[in-house]
């Protein structure tokens, strides 16, 4: 796959820029022609003959280089794919902020080739709301975030920051470049799992939502060469490889994730099992057990397909509806009452399917009133059938070409 491909490699000031090493080898070893651009930074941890011997081809770190006086802009050009692994919370909040004050910077200005970024730091960073807001602005213009794992780190402390491992990294840069896929320009979102509603600041409202299926979605979105973000509620679920990952846990939350990334998204998918109520008050402490009873006064969620639904953009929205009965009827009157183009509604009182298993039995059913019933098939199968019946719907909606003079 990156065979006869140009990966540019942006290497910045982090521990884990030795890591880089290894990516480069892996990435020449599947016929990709990389060139790296290093930081000063990153230079204090990693000579640049390294990277050089290994790619046998120039290494760049001066934005005012004698050898190109257009260097930033020659280099964009030239790239099917800009890779920036290990990157600092530094070098986030310069692309963040639209800095171009070095050669890396002023290169992620000028790439109209896909962006993706590998974060690497301590934990304490990571997890600080400045890093995560630019993060969220980087989302938000299409750059892909992988995420880091959890791990020892190098200031001792055990949490998330480490580089993530090559093969993930890889992963990511190979769903990002395939170019056979027919949602190749597709921006995707994805909502999975359950969310929760406080009660007290030990018990929640939820649902028994495994996400399972929304996994399954992002992955087999992320397969036919969509831009994918997942955002999921709390789940056991292992990261999807090269897939935008919003971790949410209240409707609220979920609902600004989505509503913020609307307007870009070319297909929603809202696999998502979301808080139908949530207590009126939630208590910041723990409520004690008195013997008596008590009441919770529950008042709605946001309706998050409604207000999609009012926006009227042109996304293709697919909702999903567990019922217990009435499946299609059911399932019609609330494809109607969200303005959908498709639902995806299943049984959830069968045993062995649905929440929390792998299978499930779902019928589909369109705008035009076409019912599609399929019978009970790995989510992972499902999901296939899922997103070819939506590729179908949308090849017919396509304006036909002009006859040819």
């Amino acid at each position: 796959m990156l065979t006869g491909r140009h990966v540019v490699l942006g290497v910045t000031g982090s521990i884990a820029a030795y890591k880089a090493v290894g990516l480069l080898r892996r990435l020449t070893e599947r016929g990709a022609q990389v060139t790296v651009v290093m930081t000063a930074a990153a230079k204090r941890f990693v000579t640049p003959l390294t990277f050089q011997a290994l790619s046998r081809r120039p290494v760049y770190d001066d934005l005012f280089d004698p050898r190109d006086e257009i260097l930033h802009l020659s280099l964009a050009q030239a790239a099917d794919l800009f890779l920036i692994a290990p990157a600092t919370a530094n070098t986030l909040a310069r692309l963040a902020a639209g800095s171009a004050n070095d050669l890396l910077s002023s290169l992620a200005l000028s790439a109209r080739c896909p962006v993706l970024l590998a974060p690497a730091m301590d934990a304490v960073m990571w997890e600080h709301p400045l890093v995560q807001r630019n993060l969220d602005a980087l989302r938000g213009i299409g750059v892909g975030i992988i995420p880091p794992e959890s791990g020892p780190l190098a200031s001792g402390l055990v949490g998330p920051g480490r580089l993530a491992a090559e093969d993930v990294i890889l992963a990511a840069v190979e769903a990002r470049l395939e170019s056979s896929g027919p949602w190749v320009g597709a921006h995707v979102v994805v909502t999975a799992g359950p969310t929760r509603e406080a009660i007290d600041a030990v018990r929640t409202i939820t649902n028994r939502s495994s996400g399972k299926m929304g996994y399954a979605l992002a992955d087999a979105a992320r397969v036919r060469g969509a831009m994918v973000t997942l955002i999921t509620g709390p789940t056991d679920l292992p990261v999807p490889v090269g897939v935008d990952v919003v971790a949410v846990e209240t409707a609220e939350e979920m609902r600004r994730a989505v509503l913020d990334r609307i307007d870009k998204t070319t297909i929603l998918l809202m696999a998502a099992a979301v808080a139908d109520y949530r207590p009126k008050v939630s208590s910041p402490g723990k409520l004690k057990k008195s013997g008596s009873a008590i009441a919770i006064e529950l008042v709605p969620t946001p309706d998050i397909l409604g207000e999609v639904a009012a926006l009227r953009t042109e996304t293709f929205v697919v909702g999903f509806a567990a019922e217990t009965d009435r499946l299609v009827e059911r399932a019609i009157e609330k494809l109607h009452r969200k303005q959908l183009d498709l639902i995806v509604a299943n049984d959830v009182s069968r045993p062995g399917i649905g929440f929390g298993a792998d299978d499930n039995e779902v019928t589909m059913i369109d705008r035009t009133g076409a019912v599609m019933p399929l019978p009970r098939l790995p989510k992972r199968v499902l999901a296939d059938r899922i997103l070819d019946h939506i590729h179908a719907i949308r090849l017919q909606e396509r304006p036909s070409p002009p006859p040819s003079t």
